[in-house]
């Protein structure tokens, strides 16, 4: 998207402004009245584990890669936000581009025998939206139950007519922010389905960042210089999740399949039996427009704000509000290492300008910025202390952590965050770090495109 596109689709959603946006959480409050001395609530396969082993798993976790208590102090401000407990026993993978991830998404698809779940923002009539339109109409012919969620402003350009041959063939398709009811005033664009999640058979979930578009299948790891945004792949990450946590995002889907009004589902045919996979614990994370207490959000700036080592954060719209600017460079100040990860190359020069008015308070907080080149960068990851990570699709921006229905997932895992840390390490090795004497002689036009930005910054 441009600039001139920007402005003009950001001047819209001004005029929506003021229906709808809930005010962001005061997370200190919370965490001043979080009970830390509890022991986590684990839930497995086998049930609730008593307090014993959940105290003794935790332990092992918070000594696994550096001692902290970051797990724990976490999970006391969660449990005390929305109750659920964390799920363990699961096999956790790490998909670190499109390739990887629509690899695994045709596999787990193909290997349906079931039901098929799929929500997202953006399904594209290009080649790979039509490849995946024929593999969904292809499952629900051979007798698999095909059930489609999608953003109607996030696939504006796809025809009608691409999702009404999937409805012929018995896919059931239902539409968020639908463009008839948007014209008639129905519909606050605000608040944008933004959630990737695919769950098969009840046993198979992958969610993360990405959309269902070609932009995504070439590497984004490669030489070269790129020429401009339509030319360069881009860069983002998935997650697929196998054990008895698959439930939870199975659950949130069926959820926003109800809120909007999708047709009947036999609840028992979604909710198969889990056994453990692996080792991995995992919160699924979810906001809904209106909500007050923005789980996303402050699930981000309470593992902030209790990070003792080492913050390593990715995120392709860094516009953070004061509360997270300030937990960043406060964790700066007290000697955790900070690094970040934005774009240099972005969709959105509008957000491009408005992440870097936030660059001086980092680089004077001793934070390391780096932009990512020869990418779009489009990821929204972090991991923190080595063993608390998340993927998923919250950007770091007013209308994401404020508005959007988005989803994370939350994975406890020492052997993940290792992926995680080797996935940022090349990120790294591919950006060029902005430091404070580089950032000092930038020009009066582009701090001035920064103010601008800046004051446009709550609807971006």
């Amino acid at each position: 998207m441009d600039t001139f596109k920007t402005i003009c689709v950001s001047l819209v959603l001004i005029l929506f402004m003021g229906g709808g946006c809930a005010p962001l959480p005061d997370v200190s409050k919370i965490t001043d009245h979080a009970q830390t001395e509890r022991p986590p609530k684990i839930m497995t396969a086998k049930g609730m584990l008593s307090d014993e082993k959940s105290r003794e798993l935790i332990k092992r976790l918070q000594g696994a890669v550096y001692q902290t208590d970051l797990v724990q102090r976490h999970n006391a401000v969660m449990e005390a936000v929305d109750g659920s407990p964390l799920i363990g026993g699961n096999k956790v993978t790490l998909l670190t581009d499109g390739q990887s991830t629509y690899a695994a998404i045709i596999k787990a698809i193909q290997c349906a025998t079931e039901t098929i779940n799929l929500e997202t923002y953006k399904i594209e009539n290009d080649e790979i939206g039509r490849a995946f339109a024929d593999l969904l109409v292809r499952k629900q012919q051979e007798g698999v139950q095909v059930n489609l969620i999608y953003d109607g402003i996030g696939s504006l350009p796809t025809p009608t007519s691409f999702f009404d041959r999937m409805r012929e063939t018995g896919v059931q398709v239902v539409e968020v922010n639908p463009l008839s009811d948007l014209q008639v005033g129905a519909v606050n664009p605000l608040h944008a389905d933004h959630r990737k999640l695919l769950v098969v058979d009840g046993k198979v979930v992958i969610t993360g960042g990405i959309n269902i578009s070609a932009v995504y299948t070439s590497t984004p790891f490669q030489s070269g210089r790129p020429k401009k945004p339509s030319e360069v792949p881009w860069r983002d990450t998935d997650v697929q999740i196998e054990g008895p946590a698959a439930a939870a995002f199975q659950q949130l889907f069926l959820d926003m399949w109800q809120k909007q009004k999708g047709p009947p589902l036999q609840r028992e045919c979604y909710f198969p039996k889990l056994e453990s996979k692996g080792h991995a614990l995992v919160r699924a994370i979810a906001n809904n427009p209106g909500e007050s207490n923005r789980i996303t959000y402050i699930s981000y700036v309470s593992a902030l704000m209790f990070a003792e080592h080492a913050i390593h954060l990715t995120n392709a719209y860094f516009i953070p509000d004061d509360k997270i600017l300030d937990a960043l460079s406060q964790a700066a100040r007290r000697g955790v290492d900070v690094r970040i990860i934005v774009p240099s190359i972005t969709d959105s020069s509008l957000a491009y300008y408005a992440m870097r008015y936030n660059y001086a308070e980092l680089l004077q907080a001793g934070v390391k910025l780096y932009e990512r080149k020869k990418a779009l960068l489009h990821a929204k990851t972090a991991v923190i202390d080595g063993v608390w990570s998340t993927v998923g699709s919250t950007n770091m921006d007013f209308l994401s952590l404020s508005s959007n229905y988005e989803l994370n997932a939350v994975v406890l895992s020492p052997k993940f965050g290792a992926d995680m840390e080797a996935m940022f390490a090349k990120d790294v090795a591919e950006s060029d770090e902005i430091t404070w004497e580089k950032w000092q002689q930038r020009s009066i036009l582009e701090r001035t495109k920064e103010l601008f930005a800046h004051m446009m910054s709550h609807v971006l």
